[in-house]
């Protein structure tokens, strides 16, 4: 699974261009998508006390993922792989991202799929607390729903994975047809989605009245009297 989200999210990162990326929360203790980025300076954000191993020049920063040490309006792009799965508010994680974008950014999310053979496997193992089992898995409509809520506009959607969790390799390469299938015939039931969206700003032109003030001028000529009023005297 994790080598079909590093697969998918190379080639995303692959045309995107920017000076500044955050990645917030890790996927899988290794970052190896970051090296298909241009985009050269890149920081990784997590609650973990240690910073990864698997790639001593990225720099690390430890922090809450819902209230993010960056300054709004600088980061072009955001990867949140599976961030929202773990998160106790992961629509404030979104808030947070929409924050520090600038117009235009760009957002990758990774999730896994409730409405999956992945979806169906939790339902049997979530008391066991271990990962992934113990996430929430958020359906792809909520975080599309989120997203629109933001002002972000979804560019691409990928499905991945249409195998079950089986921890068997042989069993894994044989079932990998299943994966061809999945994606022409079910997508919507696929083990994990990717999402890329952008985020658009829709500038605030000021509207001209439509009324004018009309001022009158005063005439400088004397009124002459009416009819009536010069009966009466």
């Amino acid at each position: 699974m994790l080598e079909q989200e590093w697969d998918c999210l190379e080639g995303l990162l692959g045309h995107l261009f920017g000076y500044h990326l955050i990645q917030v929360g890790q996927l899988g203790q290794q970052e190896r998508h970051l090296t298909a980025s241009k985009i050269r300076s890149q920081v990784l954000l997590d609650t973990a006390r240690l910073r990864p191993a698997s790639d001593l020049s990225l720099s690390y920063i430890r922090c809450r993922l819902d209230l993010l040490p960056v300054v709004s309006d600088t980061i072009d792009v955001a990867i949140l792989p599976h961030t929202l799965d773990f998160s106790a508010e992961p629509h404030q994680v979104l808030r947070e991202v929409d924050r520090v974008l600038i117009a235009e950014g760009r957002v990758l999310i990774t999730a896994f799929n409730p409405w999956s053979l992945w979806g169906l496997w939790r339902l049997f193992h979530m008391r066991s607390g271990k990962v992934p089992w113990c996430g929430q898995f958020v359906s792809p409509s909520r975080v599309l729903d989120w997203l629109s809520l933001l002002g972000f506009e979804v560019e691409k959607k990928r499905p991945l994975m249409f195998r079950p969790p089986f921890n068997h390799r042989g069993l894994m390469r044989r079932l990998s047809r299943l994966d061809s299938w999945g994606r022409r015939f079910w997508p919507l039931f696929s083990g994990v989605y990717v999402i890329q969206a952008v985020k658009r700003v829709t500038p605030l032109t000021p509207r001209r009245a439509a009324w004018k003030l009309r001022t009158r001028g005063i005439s400088n000529q004397v009124a002459e009297p009416s009819a009536r009023s010069s009966n009466r005297g």
